[in-house]
């Protein structure tokens, strides 16, 4: 059962449809997701927002990652990234969020003392939740804009929801 605000890891086969619906889901070897709220479409669909680490980044690349911070709050692109402290300074891939379900859901990402990590800033959360939305609704106002074709891979797991209830 997913947690709203937990973190955990997708499957491989969650990433392997996204491909098969056109997608493109980057490098998602063992990424993290927060999978931040419950859809209000379907009570099992959450959307998840990949995570990554700050450390391992270029300099260019986070140079990058704060031009697109730093943009205006009226242009989309300010919701593309942010940055935030989890288990360790993170970087939030939120135009490359998804709907998810939990038959995809590989296992719970763990804090230091092995207990699944949920996060509780209420400050990040917030953040996250308002570029979240900005996304969500640029996606649907423009469907599949975004690489991993949101609206396909929201279609394709509420169909799959509906047919089997």
């Amino acid at each position: 059962m997913i947690k709203e605000k937990g973190i955990y890891y997708a499957t491989d086969s969650f990433y392997e449809m996204i491909r098969n619906l056109g997608g493109d889901c980057g490098n998602p070897n063992h990424r993290p997701i927060v999978c931040l709220v419950k859809s209000i479409e379907h009570p099992e669909l959450y959307w998840a927002i990949p995570m990554g680490s700050l450390k391992h980044r270029s300099p260019e690349a986070v140079s990058r990652i704060n031009k697109y911070m730093s943009f205006p709050e009226n242009d989309i692109r300010s919701c593309f990234y942010h940055i935030g402290r989890t288990t360790n300074k993170s970087i939030f891939f939120i135009s490359d969020t998804f709907p998810i379900i939990s038959e995809y859901i590989l296992e719970e990402h763990v804090d230091i003392n092995r207990n699944h990590y949920i996060i509780k800033n209420n400050v990040l959360i917030s953040e996250l939740e308002r570029k979240l939305f900005r996304i969500i609704s640029y996606e649907n106002a423009n469907a599949n804009h975004f690489r991993q074709r949101i609206t396909d891979v929201k279609n394709h797991l509420l169909h799959n929801r509906n047919d089997t209830k």
